[in-house]
């Protein structure tokens, strides 16, 4: 067994690559360095949050007093991503249906979504934050607030 590798490579070579860090993480490869973006983390989040069941919307926060229900394509308000240099941090802003469990839907949406950021980018996830932001009563309600923009 080679203790020390040479300059050829070897197993140890992975993990000499310089990686910079300072605009978003980088995952090193055998062919370069891959980058991905707060975005891509964040869309990935907010469509596995969605795919729930008990999740009405994903919201961008408070306007005039009620939620602002955002659109399927329109991640980038109701979720936050923090990025290191092979993990990731999401704030997810939901709403729920009324009458569910919400400690039992916010379990689930986590388990979902640091589940889909790994098995996507290879990241670790090391904190899924949920924010309930309101409750939906019916789901025409949340329709008409998705429409209003």
């Amino acid at each position: 067994m080679n203790e020390n590798p040479g300059p050829e490579g070897g197993p140890e070579q992975e993990e000499e690559l310089p990686v910079s860090f300072q605009e978003l993480p980088a995952l090193a490869a055998e062919s370069g360095i891959v980058h991905i973006s707060e975005e891509v983390v964040g869309t990935i989040a907010g469509i596995a949050a969605m795919e729930i069941e008990g999740v009405a919307g994903l919201t961008g926060g408070f306007v005039g007093g009620i939620t602002e229900m955002l659109g399927r394509r329109n991640f980038t308000r109701c979720v936050r991503v923090s990025l290191g240099e092979r993990e990731a941090a999401v704030d997810l802003n939901i709403v729920v249906d009324y009458g569910v469990r919400i400690p039992k839907i916010a379990e689930r949406v986590q388990e979902t979504v640091k589940s889909s950021i790994e098995n996507m980018t290879g990241l670790e996830v090391v904190a899924v934050n949920i924010h309930v932001q309101g409750v939906a009563f019916e789901s025409n309600q949340v329709e008409e607030l998705d429409t209003q923009d």
